[in-house]
């Protein structure tokens, strides 16, 4: 009985919605939320995913615990992603082509182009993320790495897009991002210092 109520209750909100202001007020808001929600998102990604390989101070339910906030991170990021690059579309902030095609938005082509190569980037990891189970094999591990690894410049990209082409970002999200920028740095030179098994393995 409820069933055909309820895309009549759907569309009735709708306009409702629309007749109030109120689509517009959240259109406004994601026109920047979006994009700082995408950028906080993505960063916490790359974060969980580098805290989930570590094996000297976290035990194994520890790095379980972190993947799979890595992973809930990172699908999040992706639908913000998606979210941001339709509202700036749609606002005609920039062409859905400038948006496919790094480089070539005819005012920011350099910071816009920035973001696009900054989304491949992390689609290619949610990709191989989804189908790591694809990649078993001594040598197929490493492909993954490798792959995986397009995380950290799309994180970079993503940084000088999020921070360059929109708003004025507040001094404390400046500090913030350049802190984690530092400390994945520092981990990422620890983890390459480290000693590698010599066995072969799944792929972190």
């Amino acid at each position: 009985m409820l069933r055909p109520a309820l895309p009549a209750a759907l569309l009735l909100f709708l306009a409702v919605t629309l007749h109030s202001g109120a689509m517009d007020s959240t259109v406004h808001f994601l026109d920047y939320g979006a994009g700082v929600l995408a950028l906080v998102s993505l960063s916490a990604t790359v974060l969980w995913g580098l805290a989930a390989t570590d094996r000297m101070v976290l035990h194994t339910p520890h790095r379980l615990l972190a993947q799979a906030v890595h992973r809930g991170t990172g699908i999040a990021g992706l639908g913000f992603l998606g979210l941001h690059i339709w509202v700036k579309v749609a606002q005609g902030q920039t062409g859905a082509a400038a948006a496919a095609v790094p480089f070539t938005d005819g005012v920011r082509p350099m910071l816009i182009g920035f973001g696009t190569l900054a989304a491949y980037g992390f689609v290619a990891v949610a990709v191989s993320g989804a189908v790591r189970g694809a990649f078993t094999g001594r040598s197929s591990a490493r492909w993954w790495r490798a792959l995986h690894t397009v995380a950290y410049p799309a994180w970079a990209l993503a940084l000088l897009h999020g921070l360059k082409s929109g708003r004025a970002a507040a001094g404390w999200a400046v500090a913030g991002y350049g802190i984690a920028l530092a400390g994945v740095a520092v981990r990422l030179a620890l983890r390459l210092r480290g000693p590698r098994r010599t066995t072969g393995s799944e792929p972190r």
